[in-house]
C-alpha cells in the first residue's frame, strides 16, 4: 500500500509540474511576445501636456456632438485636424466617402521617408464619438496624441510615416463596410503601398493607480496582468506576434510608460474592437493601443467621458513612447 501511494505521490507531483509549465507557457504566449534589451531612445522633443488637454477640450466641446448625426461637427472637427496637420509639415489629403448614413470623411497625412525602399508605418485614431458621449478618453485621447506625436517628431525619418483620422468607427457604423478605417483600406490596397506596421490609437488617455482598478474580459486573463490600471496595452490578434514586439520594443526603449501587451484569438479576448481590424481583414498589419477602454474607465461611453477624467501627464508619456516606435535615434531632429 505505501509503495502504491508513493508511486500516485510522484504521478500527482509530475502532474502539477506538467500543469505549472503549460500554464507557464500560455502565460508568457499571451502576455507577450517578450523583449530584451531594447535600444536606448532618447526622443527629440518633449510634447506638451497643455496642447493635449487643450486638444481634448476642443474636440469635446468646441466639435461636440461627434456622431454621425451631427455630420457638420465632424467635417469642422476634420478640417482642424488637416490644419494642424498640414501646419507642422504633412501632406493632407481629405478622403471622402459614402455611408448609408451620408457621405463622411477621413484625414490622411503623409510624410515620406529618406529610404525609397522602406515600407510606410500607419498610425491612426477615430475622431467621432458616440451618441450621447463628449467622447474625451473615447477618442479625442486618441486624436490628441496623434497630434501631438506629429508635431514633436523629427521633421526626417528612414521610414515613410502616414497619420490617420479616420471617422464613422463608432455605432451603428462598427464592424460594418461603412467604418471610416474600411474605406482607408480599400483605397489604400488600391496603390502600391507597402505597410510595415499600422497602429490604431483609441481610448489612451485614462489611468488609475488604485488596487482593483483594472479588470479584465476573463478572470483567467487577469491573472497574467497588474490589476493597476496604470499602464498602456498593445493588443493585437493570435498572428501578431511580430508587431505586438515591434510596438513594445519601441516603447520600452524610451522607457516614459508601463506597457503590457496581449495576444489572443477573437474567442478569447476582445482583441479587434477598434479600425485596427480593417487592417487585418485584409492581411496587413494592425494592433491597437489602449487604456483598454471599458475594462478601466467608469466613464465609457457616457456622457461623463469628459476632458477633466484624462490623465495628461500620462498621454504625454505616451507620445515619448511613440517616438521610440515610428522614429530611429539617426533621425534628423525637428524644425525649431
Amino acid at each position: 500500500m505505501s509503495r502504491f501511494w508513493g508511486v500516485a505521490a510522484r504521478i500527482a507531483l509530475l502532474l502539477s509540474l506538467g500543469l505549472a509549465f503549460a500554464w507557464s507557457l500560455a502565460a508568457l504566449w499571451i502576455s507577450g511576445p517578450m523583449v530584451f534589451r531594447p535600444l536606448v531612445h532618447r526622443p527629440w522633443s518633449l510634447p506638451s501636456e497643455g496642447r493635449l488637454r487643450a486638444d481634448v477640450e476642443r474636440l469635446c466641446f468646441g466639435f461636440g456632438p461627434r456622431d454621425s448625426e451631427h455630420a457638420g461637427n465632424l467635417r469642422a472637427a476634420a478640417a482642424w485636424i488637416a490644419d494642424e496637420l498640414a501646419g507642422v509639415g504633412f501632406a493632407v489629403a481629405l478622403q471622402d466617402y459614402d455611408t448609408p448614413a451620408g457621405p463622411f470623411r477621413n484625414v490622411v497625412a503623409r510624410r515620406k521617408g529618406t529610404d525609397p525602399a522602406a515600407a510606410t508605418v500607419i498610425v491612426g485614431a477615430h475622431y467621432d464619438a458616440v451618441r450621447g458621449s463628449p467622447g474625451a478618453d473615447d477618442n479625442a485621447s486618441g486624436i490628441a496624441v496623434l497630434l501631438e506625436l506629429a508635431r514633436t517628431l523629427p521633421r526626417q525619418s528612414r521610414r515613410p510615416l502616414t497619420l490617420v483620422a479616420f471617422s464613422t468607427e463608432e455605432p451603428p457604423f462598427f464592424g460594418t463596410e461603412s467604418m471610416g478605417s474600411v474605406a482607408f483600406v480599400r483605397e489604400l490596397l488600391g496603390s502600391d503601398t507597402r505597410v510595415e506596421l499600422m497602429i490604431a490609437l483609441d481610448c489612451v488617455g485614462y489611468f488609475d493607480t488604485a488596487n482593483g482598478s483594472q479588470s479584465f474580459p476573463s478572470p483567467a486573463i487577469g491573472l497574467f496582468y497588474p490589476d493597476e490600471a496604470d499602464f498602456i496595452a498593445i493588443v493585437g490578434d493570435a498572428a501578431a506576434g511580430s508587431w505586438i514586439r515591434e510596438v513594445k520594443r519601441g516603447i520600452l526603449s524610451v522607457g516614459s510608460i508601463p506597457v503590457q501587451s496581449i495576444r489572443a484569438p477573437e474567442w478569447l479576448a476582445p482583441v479587434d474592437l477598434s479600425d485596427h481590424r480593417s487592417f487585418r481583414a485584409k492581411g496587413l498589419p494592425g494592433v491597437l493601443l489602449t487604456d483598454t477602454a471599458p475594462f478601466r474607465n467608469p466613464h465609457y461611453h457616457t456622457e461623463n467621458d469628459l476632458p477633466a477624467t484624462l490623465d495628461y501627464s500620462r498621454m504625454a508619456a505616451l507620445v515619448l513612447a511613440l517616438h521610440g516606435v515610428v522614429s530611429h535615434p539617426d533621425d534628423a531632429p525637428p524644425t525649431p
